[in-house]
């Protein structure tokens, strides 16, 4: 390992080691929107994850493809703040604010200062969740990483996703620092690493589609209780405040919360919030990803190929080491707007449904949190007797939790890796085909 990587890994971590970890609960939605409701401001847990199914007699993992999203974060967009607390800022100049209001301005001011000059980047807590997830990825697949195995990790040009990457590697190479690691964070690996679709853009959603999401946000953004809360002149909330967006950027600064070290304060905006107004605002988040990012038919149906570059590559990157005597991972770490729709191109966990009824979105199990939480991972894991093993083995988690594929298989979880490339690559050939 050169120096200049074990430089990276050095100050990755002392950034791990000063950072805070709280835990996160596993619960679904119908138990506590509360614990559950963040949509892709999620944070990954740290417990709970379910006991992996042993693979066939004589077959063991030799190697994983990886990508994933950077840990927790800072809020990158400084409005969702700066909105609500302004609002609330000029109410409580007016004398309009209750006493739950001028508390909720002060909260809002002292996050808006610990996220003063850290817009976007990666916490304390995003650091942790990474380092946990290698910790247990080297537990659940040791075989994959013992002696002088390789392990290619490239980050998009992010700094949050760069810093994951390195809490990450730094972890595999302090359990075993054997480990070959070759690091890179580089436009070269962009086209498939960060690629975007014009048509991917939400500015480039179909008039159908907007007119669906607007009609969806229209039924639940009204929030008169909060605003009775926090404000004690009805006629200057009706006159005054854009009830709407205040509603919907006040809660998403409380969800944020959770990933950085306000986390940490006894009080959380979340508080002020009903079990019954945070689900709205899952459906809504819901909503805005599965049109945007997701197979939804309002939008064409087509939003997960955006993908297609990163997908043939990580199979091409499979067949390389298919073969060979080679063992080891290749890491690659993103974006939400990445992950997403690789996952629903997958069909995990039928998380590639279609529809265009939003209304359906929860009853089939279709949550943002499953697809793009802060953390979220998917690891394919290949198995084998040895190189000559013709028939490959693999097993897909997302999230380290064993998933589903639309492929057949007499051996579930687990798939062969021929069926596999059959079905993607037709898919992928077949999208491309009526594409041009």
């Amino acid at each position: 390992m050169n120096k200049h990587i074990r430089t990276i890994l050095l100050a990755a971590f002392i950034l791990v080691g000063m950072a805070p970890i709280s835990a996160q609960s596993g619960a679904e939605p119908t138990e506590s929107y509360r614990s559950v409701s963040a949509s892709n401001y999620q944070a990954y847990p740290d417990s709970g994850f379910a006991t992996l199914t042993p693979p066939p007699a004589g077959k063991h993992p030799f190697y994983i493809s990886h990508y994933g999203r950077h840990g927790s974060r800072y809020l990158s967009n400084f409005k969702v703040y700066d909105m609500p607390y302004q609002i609330l800022l000029t109410a409580d100049s007016l004398g309009k604010l209750t006493a739950t209001g001028k508390e909720v301005c002060q909260a809002m001011k002292v996050i808006i200062e610990d996220s003063e000059g850290r817009w976007g980047d990666l916490s304390g807590i995003g650091k942790k969740q990474q380092y946990g997830i290698a910790r247990r990825m080297m537990k659940n697949f040791p075989e994959v990483f013992k002696g002088k195995a390789f392990v290619d990790a490239r980050s998009t040009i992010v700094t949050r996703s760069i810093l994951s990457m390195g809490s990450v590697v730094l972890k595999l190479v302090t359990e075993n620092p054997k480990l070959n690691v070759s690091m890179s964070s580089s436009y070269y690996d962009m086209w498939y690493m960060n690629h975007q679709d014009k048509t991917s853009r939400d500015s480039e959603i179909s008039a159908r589609a907007e007119e669906a999401l607007i009609a969806f946000f229209e039924k639940r953004w009204r929030n008169p209780r909060l605003m009775a809360l926090l404000f004690n002149d009805s006629d200057y909330v009706n006159q005054q405040v854009d009830e709407k967006w205040f509603n919907y950027y006040l809660l998403k600064s409380a969800l944020i919360q959770q990933n950085t070290r306000m986390s940490l304060q006894k009080k959380q905006i979340i508080d002020y919030f009903s079990e019954e107004e945070i689900h709205r605002f899952v459906e809504v988040e819901n909503a805005w990803w599965y049109i945007n990012y997701g197979p939804s038919l309002l939008n064409g149906g087509k939003k997960p190929f955006s993908q297609r570059f990163l997908l043939r590559q990580m199979i091409q990157e499979a067949d390389s080491i298919i073969g060979t005597n080679q063992h080891g991972a290749s890491l690659r770490f993103g974006h939400e707007t990445v992950i997403q729709p690789l996952i629903c191109l997958l069909e995990l966990d039928n998380l590639g449904y279609q529809t265009d009824d939003l209304e359906e979105l929860e009853t089939k199990g279709w949550w943002v949190r499953h697809v793009s939480m802060m953390a979220s991972n998917v690891q394919i894991v290949f198995y084998r007797k040895n190189p000559r093993d013709k028939d490959v083995l693999f097993k897909v988690l997302l999230n380290e939790k064993e998933a589903k594929l639309p492929l057949q298989t007499d051996i579930a979880p687990y798939y062969h890796w021929r069926d596999f490339r059959d079905y993607y690559l037709k898919k992928l050939d077949a999208y491309e085909l009526t594409a041009k």
